[in-house]
Formats: structure tokens, sequence, C-alpha cells
């Protein structure tokens, strides 16, 4: 019983310290890819009007494109039926409030004709 007692409390003491050690130090990140806790939620806000924008374009089909905020910095991904949807979704992106440059990663999908 002590023994497994001992095993045990060493098992905790182990796993705790490297927690610790983990949380502590963290990943290494360079300066240039941390944000503050404010930058953050404009980067949240600005995503949800760009995707609010999307959905509300007749055009474009906000559910096929994805949308994600770097500081200021749009990134649309995703597949879109034509070249004119990959260009309005970025039209309609770089028209909402914050957004500072957008970057057009869609894919127009290839048509299958059918014969």
């Amino acid at each position: 019983m002590k023994t497994t007692f001992k095993y045990v409390a060493t098992c905790l003491l182990l796993s705790t310290m490297a927690v610790a050690t983990i949380t502590t130090t963290g990943c290494t990140h360079q300066k240039e890819y941390r944000r503050s806790s404010g930058e953050y939620l404009d980067d949240q806000t600005v995503t949800a009007r760009v995707k609010s924008a999307l959905f509300a374009d007749p055009n474009v089909s906000g559910f096929q494109v994805n949308v994600d905020t770097y500081q200021g910095v749009v990134s649309l991904s995703g597949f879109v039926d034509t070249a004119a949807q990959k260009a309005r979704a970025e039209d309609v992106a770089r028209q909402v409030s914050g957004v500072r440059q957008v970057q057009n990663n869609l894919s127009v999908r290839e048509s299958i004709q059918r014969r």
C-alpha cells in the first residue's frame, strides 16, 4: 500500500511538473504572430462581419467560403463555382469595415460536364 501511494504521488508530481513546464514555457512563437486580447477580438469581429456580408450577397455562397482574420488581414479560402464568384467574394470582403487587406485563396471548382 505504501509503495502504491509513493508511485501515485511520484506520478502526480512528475505530471504537475510537466504541465507547469509546458504552460510556463509554451510554444516558441515569433513576436510578429502574437496579438493582444483586444486585437484577437477585433479580428473575430471582422471575421463575423465579412462572413455576414458574404451570406447577404446573393452571388456568393457564404457556406462555401471560409474566413480568417489576422491583424485586419482577411484570408478567404474554400470553393466557389465560378471565377466571378471568387472576385465578388473578394470585393465583398474589401468593403467591410476593419479590413486592411484581403488574401483570396478561393478555388474555383472545375465544372463536370455531363453527356
